[in-house]
């Protein structure tokens, strides 16, 4: 992978919900008058027992807001605006529905499906939601505070400092040590010989120890280039891959399993691993790197295989822990895209905006409305299995197959959509923000451009390892 110094961004998407808040009509004072009289009442005693923010939701429908109801649940839209023959809230409540709505209680009279019947053929209206006059002025009191807080800070070339002994030193990094060690009254141990040097540095690129026949072969090399020539053979090896790909596993918390309550197998996640494995091999550029993990199922493809390897990177999101015990479907799935959040931010911003799911970040600039907008894009992302019979194996392939050769024979208009995840896994890359965890991980660690020159004296001169 590229060496560059990557800082990622933060993906505002929340401002079109303000948006479409502002260029949103004033309804009619009289259809208001009428919601508040006929319509919030009946819902509030007839349907937010089972239906509201106060319960699990039944169904997955909510009525206590406008957009639970035009979302709907399980089932589809409850409230279609303008057209009650096609709400379903009405079919449900309806004297003749096989199950009528609600199941306890008293059902709604003649006069109150009448009047949910007009309140739905004159647009729904609802209330619009009173935004403070403060609101917004949070967004500028983050923007001083990135100024001054250290991550958003602009990379500066270090100025290399002097030293005494300037003929040990081979490059900056070598002059940062050795200042230290001069403040310390503290001399550089001598050279490494070539047996311990090729020792380290095949464990650094390999995790391995180097074969008799590979240190016996560098001792007797006695060209300029013998160092760099064994660093090349250790790029070049696919043992590389696992070794390095590893950090960014880590980090992006790769796990076979869900975890905690019930630790149920990811039977696929080997596909993940040997997809990160073969892009450090291959050295994909960072960029492209982080932009398929977090919206490869988003990205054009050139064929097949390529397609396949985008839609396998997105593991990143699909990994990780899992409350599957939880039966409150809304709340799980809530708590997987603040997990999947959590992921990103931590491994590609270098920042912990978890804090910011319930309020504003205490401690660092990071305000509420910029989590929710992430959850805006990322909300989307389903875990679904695919369908099958326990008996007969999957289902619907025939189908499938004519489909895509509907498909294939109308293609239709190409049309160019930035979706979802796609707009905020191009910023995440951007040089103008946080590095992120794995990024500052691998400019601490091995660089493949080290292959190419002769070693650092801090290299050869360390003490021996083991």
């Amino acid at each position: 992978m590229s060496s560059s110094h990557f800082r990622p961004v933060f993906s505002l998407v929340v401002a079109l919900a303000i948006a479409a808040v502002g260029r949103s009509a004033e309804p009619d004072a009289g259809k208001l008058e009428f919601f508040e009289k006929k319509i919030r009442p009946l819902l509030v005693g007839h349907c937010n027992a089972c239906h509201s923010a106060d319960t699990k939701p039944a169904g997955g429908l909510r009525v206590d807001d406008r957009n639970g109801l035009l979302t709907g649940g399980n089932a589809g839209a409850a409230v279609v605006p303008g057209k009650p023959a096609d709400s379903l809230l009405l079919k449900r409540v309806a004297k003749e529905a096989k199950r009528r709505m609600p199941t306890e209680g008293e059902h709604l009279s003649d006069e109150q499906i009448a009047d949910l019947t007009t309140w739905i053929k004159d647009g729904a209206v609802w209330p619009a939601v009173k935004l403070p006059a403060s609101f917004g002025k949070q967004k500028e009191k983050y923007e001083e505070l990135r100024k001054d807080h250290w991550a958003w800070q602009p990379l500066q070339e270090p100025k290399a400092p002097a030293v005494k002994d300037a003929a040990w030193a081979k490059d900056d990094v070598d002059r940062f040590l050795l200042a230290k060690l001069e403040a310390q009254k503290l001399a550089p141990v001598a050279d490494a010989d070539k047996v311990t040097l090729i020792r380290r540095v095949t464990f650094d690129l390999t995790g391995l120890p180097p074969t008799p026949a590979d240190v016996d072969a560098f001792v007797k090399d006695d060209s300029k280039d013998a160092f760099a020539k064994v660093v090349d053979r250790l790029l070049a090896s696919p043992q590389f891959g696992e070794r390095w790909g590893r950090h960014w596993l880590d980090v992006a918390r790769y796990g076979e399993s869900t975890g905690p309550s019930r630790n149920i197998p990811y039977p696929h996640a080997w596909k993940y691993r040997d997809y990160v494995i073969d892009s450090v091999n291959a050295d994909v550029p960072y960029d492209r790197f982080i932009r398929e993990q977090v919206a490869g199922d988003l990205l054009p493809s050139t064929n097949d295989e390529e397609a396949n390897r985008q839609k396998i990177a997105t593991g990143f999101l699909a990994l990780g822990v899992k409350d599957v015990n939880q039966r409150f479907k809304v709340r799980f799935v809530m708590d997987n895209v603040d997990e999947q959040i959590d992921a990103v931010t931590r491994s590609v911003l270098g920042l912990t905006v978890s804090c910011a799911r319930c309020h504003d970040h205490k401690f660092d600039p990071v305000p509420q409305a910029d989590v929710n907008g992430l959850v805006a894009a990322t909300d989307k992302v389903h875990f679904d299995p695919p369908e099958r019979d326990v008996v007969h194996g999957p289902v619907g392939e025939l189908a499938e197959v004519e489909v895509r050769v509907e498909v294939a024979n109308h293609p239709g208009q190409d049309v160019a959509v930035e979706r979802g995840r796609a707009p905020p896994a191009g910023r995440c890359t951007r040089p103008q923000r946080p590095a992120g965890l794995f990024a500052s991980r691998r400019r601490a660690g091995v660089r493949r451009r080290g292959g190419t020159g002769p070693p650092s004296a801090a290299a050869r001169r360390s003490p021996p390892s083991g």
